[in-house]
């Protein structure tokens, strides 16, 4: 019978207590970023997204160049049969089994992955522009002034990209 009357009592206690109201002041202050304020971090995968849509707009079955025939560029990132044979070259040394083959080019994965093998054995540790240019000009795009321009669109699209 005591526990009950405890019960009984404590709920009358609780509820006749009226605490003091709680009283939150706080300062608000609104600071204006300038974009140039905010450090955006862009990957490399932002860089093949970008590299896409200069090249064939998303398009997998994009072909250019068609004027040249036997060396067309195909696929979303535009790759010659040139650069499948560099490809299988750089994955011959490092003694992989793996090969692409010319239809490879139509298969955005596969597309991405020559991209990448080619990237990282050419340019580990180069910069974006120097990739983008090289990728659109060759292994001296970079120091080609036609290939600027390539990079602008690049950066434009990169610049949208991380608008997103």
């Amino acid at each position: 019978m005591k526990k009950v009357m405890i019960l009984l009592i404590v709920p009358v206690f609780i509820g006749s207590t009226n605490p003091a109201p709680l009283e939150v002041c706080y300062e608000e202050t609104i600071t204006k970023l300038e974009p140039k304020d905010i450090p955006v971090v862009i990957s490399e995968r932002d860089l093949v997204s970008a590299l896409i849509h200069v090249e064939s707009r998303g398009n997998d079955s994009a072909i250019g160049d068609r004027h040249i025939v036997g060396g067309e560029a195909v696929g979303a990132l535009q790759i010659r049969p040139i650069m499948v044979r560099e490809v299988n070259r750089i994955l011959k040394i490092q003694k992989s089994d793996k090969r692409f083959k010319l239809s490879d080019r139509f298969d955005r994965n596969k597309t991405i992955e020559m991209f990448y093998v080619w990237k990282n054995f050419h340019h580990k540790d180069s910069d974006f522009e120097t990739i983008a240019r090289n990728w659109n000009g060759g292994p001296r795009g970079y120091k080609n002034p036609r290939t600027e321009r390539y990079w602008n669109k690049v950066q434009k699209e990169l610049d949208g990209i991380t608008l997103r």
